[in-house]
């Protein structure tokens, strides 16, 4: 279902100062297509607008939550990017003893680190399982160049864990630091999160071919020369992945063949101090059948 922009930080309406381009299809202001108290930061024609002038995207509508990320000190029961876990006391903290950069033999196992906790109550949408609440991604801090085929090339390994924060009832007070790690670009500095809800939609060369042209004339003529419409960039969940360095991938998921999508976007900025390959992205999609199913990295 289509939906206008609003923005929500840590589950509480916040006034945003939006902008707007002069083009064709006009940018969307939040005091007529977002609810009462609620505001745009993203600069970017309303989903309205945007149908009104290329009707045939209708279908391929996608709810996101683009989460903007603001330096603080995020507690454990917050969502947020490179800030605390809510972490059950009983339950081992992830280690990884791939062979990665610095260490060919991957020895002794060093502990993974926070990239994000995401708590349903903040970022709701369809991409959570049914009766969980709570999303965590962490990471290895360092680059693994051959690692198992479900994570990205010379990238972070990554873990992955859907809970219920309810079931945490005695939470782990001081997780293990890593052995070792890359300075540069993999250790997120704390963050909260204001997350912004968008309707997006697909790169141009995920649509059908007669449509690409029209789709390409809409982005031209729209914003200040980017790509407003189909390349929402930075920290995401849900939503489409951008192709714009390479040719579109479909990742089928290795037990049911379902055509996966995308779960989450890592993105290299400078507040978070996150830097994955070029300054790009990484991006992990899921299975949409069942949660359970191995996910798939993709760096772009």
């Amino acid at each position: 279902m289509a939906r206008s922009a609003v923005i929500t930080r840590v589950g509480v309406p916040v006034p945003r100062a939006g902008s707007c381009h002069s083009s064709p299809v006009r940018c969307e202001r939040s005091t007529t297509s977002a609810p009462e108290g609620m505001m745009t930061r993203t600069p970017r024609p309303s989903t309205e607008a945007i149908l009104a002038a290329l009707p045939e995207l209708a279908p391929y509508a996608r709810d996101a939550a683009l989460l903007h990320p603001e330096r603080g000190e995020p507690e454990v029961g917050d969502s947020s990017i490179g800030g605390m876990l809510l972490w059950p006391s009983d339950e081992p903290w992830p280690e990884c003893s791939l062979p990665d950069e610095g260490n060919p033999d991957g020895t002794p196992a060093t502990a993974m680190v926070p990239v994000a906790q995401i708590f349903r109550r903040d970022v709701p949408g369809p991409w959570w399982p049914a009766d969980f609440d709570l999303l965590q991604i962490l990471w290895c801090p360092n680059e693994h160049w051959d690692p198992p085929s479900q994570q990205a090339d010379v990238s972070p390994v990554i873990e992955v864990r859907w809970r219920r924060a309810a079931d945490v009832a005695s939470r782990l007070a001081t997780p293990p630091s890593p052995s070792r790690y890359d300075e540069d670009g993999y250790l997120p500095q704390a963050c909260a999160i204001a997350a912004e809800h968008v309707t997006d939609f697909p790169f141009r060369e995920e649509m059908p071919p007669e449509l690409r042209p029209r789709l390409e004339e809409l982005v031209r003529e729209t914003g200040d020369g980017g790509d407003v419409i189909t390349r929402l960039a930075g920290w995401k969940m849900g939503g489409w992945p951008t192709w714009h360095l390479t040719y579109p991938t479909a990742f089928p998921c290795g037990e049911c063949v379902t055509d996966m999508r995308l779960l989450f976007t890592v993105a290299s900025d400078h507040e978070t101090g996150v830097v994955v390959g070029r300054f790009g992205d990484l991006r992990i999609f899921a299975c949409p059948a069942d949660h359970r199913h191995p996910f798939q990295a993709d760096l772009h």
